[in-house]
């Protein structure tokens, strides 16, 4: 990593209030070049709090840009920091709206020149593109990061229409204890606690919201850009990374936007900005990337920008299973369309006598985090327990050449079901003469939703179907000499929540089922494709004190033989305790829980707590909150629980539980 000092522009900061229509300010800090010139803006908005969670990271990329050229500006979403008003459900209309005011704001400032980019990972780079979607005329361009197009499939809440239990639960219990944080004093002064208390009285649990919509509905149409990419006009580069769970976005993008307009990046990372070092790498130096894409459609520089690939993406070369790599083998390549004509799908059939597949319901628990952030436990460890729980389909690879692929597999399989409901889980492995087995990618199915996911049809009891879905995309070569493994699963927990009556599983039939592969001939262009090494402005100097406590286990596996019950514990490590440069001490401790029973789909049982603390001594001020969540299902829906607590020094000065049944439509 470089640490940049010497920029082209000195840069000052500020923070602001940015007035909304309806009278509610939002807080900003503006990052400017020193210029008495007009310059572009570039917005970050996200509800994580710009004064304590992200700061440390603002202050790796928004000085860098400053001194490049550009008002850097950071807004903490409605309801959430700073920033006046209520939390509201993730990407709602008035979210929504409320971004194109701050575009639009930022546009009139005598300081910009009216033009106007957007930039964000997840949260930030999933709004990114549902502002673009919006087309508010100052915004020009934007970068989107590990984000998504469509927030159905392809988000923390449902994959192939089934629940996604290790995320549905995780997120929403995250998001409880975010939206509980209080306002700052130092930075909202006295009326920080009336403040916080109005805030309190408008938290809901995203679940509930989130599991009374089992199927694609209209709710989960809104903010889905793949309802209508013909709304985007800014130009978009998408970013994502093979190990995070958005890439396919990127993918669809490239394929969707006018070519004139849309470049993708696609590299061997985990949910994080490609320039942060973290595993997997390679990193690469992504700040000027994005320099360069804002100058050509902020700025009208001629830089060449437009003239890379459509798509650049990693393909990793064959790999040992672990759960952290610093740096994967591997090469990049590009497309200059997509999809590309060098990728050809390639069948593979399948062969042998019908098979039963009744997975045991603690099948998955090696499946990795939903969400890798680069930490020690986050990638899927050696999948041969898993590949023993499964229907195993295997092609050699030759002895002379490899087999590259670039793009999304996709299965056939035949299917009898003796129980109306069901769901299949299928994982393209890379196997080792040795006998390991690498998890390249995977998918997922809910088999009522085989028809579409807008609709819960339940299968014809006792009758074969043929039934086609796509595995995730990758980038990935299979060496000479291994072997291709297509792994089938009639569970996989905690990822997929199960349904009453799944642990029957299903009969797979080898002779109407293949996997199709998207085989890359390999070309001599694929050289040349580089990246500077990355950079980044000075570090804020956050410290992270010492502490003598053994720390917990990132992933935890407890087997209870006798009663056949298995427990994964996460520790999910956004952070822990550190202490900010202004004084401000803030801890964090999260520990996430899921439980099953071998034979019961029943037993399903996932539980979240989050502690939180934020203290100045020299304000005296120390505010906590304290958060439990809990959800199980029986055959007829999912109950809920959740519970806020929140003190000011020992005084609770809010409490209050949630209990709610949901009926199981669907998912």
């Amino acid at each position: 990593m470089i640490i940049r000092t010497d920029f082209p522009y000195g840069t000052t900061h500020e923070d602001v209030r940015i007035p909304l229509p309806d009278g509610v300010e939002l807080y900003a800090r503006i990052w400017r070049p020193v210029t008495d010139e007009p310059v572009p803006a570039l917005l970050e908005y996200l509800p994580y709090r710009l004064t304590d969670w992200t700061a440390p990271r603002d202050a790796q990329r928004h000085p860098w840009y400053a001194g490049h050229g550009y008002a850097s500006v950071r807004v903490d979403v409605r309801g959430h920091g700073c920033s006046g008003g209520r939390p509201g459900d993730e990407y709602d209309a008035r979210e929504l709206a409320d971004g194109v005011a701050v575009v639009e704001w930022l546009a009139a400032q005598p300081w910009c020149t009216g033009s106007v980019g957007m930039f964000g990972i997840s949260w930030g780079g999933f709004n990114s593109l549902q502002i673009a979607a919006l087309a508010p005329e100052p915004l020009k361009a934007i970068v989107t990061v590990c984000s998504t197009d469509d927030r159905y499939d392809n988000d923390v809440h449902y994959m192939g229409g089934s629940v996604l239990a290790v995320d549905m639960h995780a997120w929403a219990a995250t998001m409880l204890a975010f939206a509980s944080r209080p306002p700052d004093p130092e930075f909202v002064g006295d009326d920080w606690r009336a403040r916080w208390l109005d805030r309190l009285e408008a938290v809901e649990p995203l679940v509930h919201t989130w599991l009374s919509h089992q199927t694609r509905d209209a709710y989960w149409r809104h903010g889905s850009v793949c309802e209508d990419y013909a709304a985007i006009r800014a130009a978009v580069l998408a970013v994502g990374g093979w190990h995070d769970p958005y890439r396919d976005t990127v993918l669809r993008l490239a394929e969707h936007l006018p070519a004139a307009r849309v470049r993708g990046l696609i590299g061997p990372w985990s949910h994080q900005y490609p320039d942060r070092g973290l595993p997997p790498g390679p990193a690469i130096g992504f700040l000027q990337e994005t320099l360069r894409w804002w100058d050509h459609w902020l700025k009208g520089a001629d830089n060449g920008v437009m003239d890379e690939p459509l798509l650049r993406t990693w393909i990793s070369d064959s790999h040992p299973p672990a759960t952290v790599y610093d740096e994967l083998p591997g090469r990049w390549v590009g497309e200059k369309s997509w999809p590309s004509a060098s990728v050809i799908p390639v069948p593979y059939v399948f062969q042998g006598a019908p098979v039963d597949v009744a997975s045991p319901q603690h099948t998955g628990l090696d499946a990795g985090r939903f969400f890798p952030f680069g930490n020690e436990a986050d990638l899927p460890p050696d999948q041969r327990e898993e590949d023993a729980k499964s229907a195993c389909f295997e092609f050699p690879v030759g002895r002379e050449e490899p087999v590259e692929i670039l793009g999304r597999p996709s299965v056939t399989l035949r299917l009898r079901l003796d129980v109306p409901y069901g769901q299949v889980v299928a994982r393209l492995c890379d196997v080792a003469p040795d006998g390991s087995s690498t998890l390249v990618t995977r998918g997922a199915l809910n088999l009522s939703a085989r028809r579409g996911r807008d609709r819960a049809l339940p299968w014809p009891v006792g009758s074969y179907e043929d039934v086609t879905f796509e595995l995730n995309g990758i980038g990935h070569a299979f060496a000479p000499g291994h072997r291709i493994r297509l792994a089938v699963s009639s569970a996989y927990w905690p990822w997929i929540w199960p349904r009453a009556g799944s642990e029957a599983g299903w009969t797979l039939d080898p002779a109407g089922s293949a996997l199709t592969l998207p085989v890359r001939a390999g070309s001599a262009a694929d050289g040349g494709i580089v990246f500077e090494a990355p950079e980044q402005a000075e570090p804020l100097g956050v410290v992270f004190p010492a502490t003598l406590d053994e720390p917990r286990p990132e992933r935890l596996v407890v087997r209870d033989v006798a009663r056949g019950t298995w427990r994964l514990e996460v520790d999910p490590r956004y952070g822990g305790t550190r202490v900010f440069p202004d004084g401000l001490e803030y801890s964090e401790d999260a520990e996430e829980v899921y439980e099953i029973q071998d034979a019961d789909a029943l037993s399903a049982r996932t539980s979240s707590r989050w502690r939180i603390r934020l203290h100045r001594p020299e304000l005296g001020w120390d505010a906590r909150v304290e958060t439990r969540s809990e959800i199980v299902c029986d055959e007829g829906g999912f109950l809920t629980s959740n519970e806020v607590v929140c003190r000011e020094g020992d005084e609770v000065v809010f409490h209050r539980t949630w209990e709610r049944r949901l009926p199981r439509a669907a998912g």
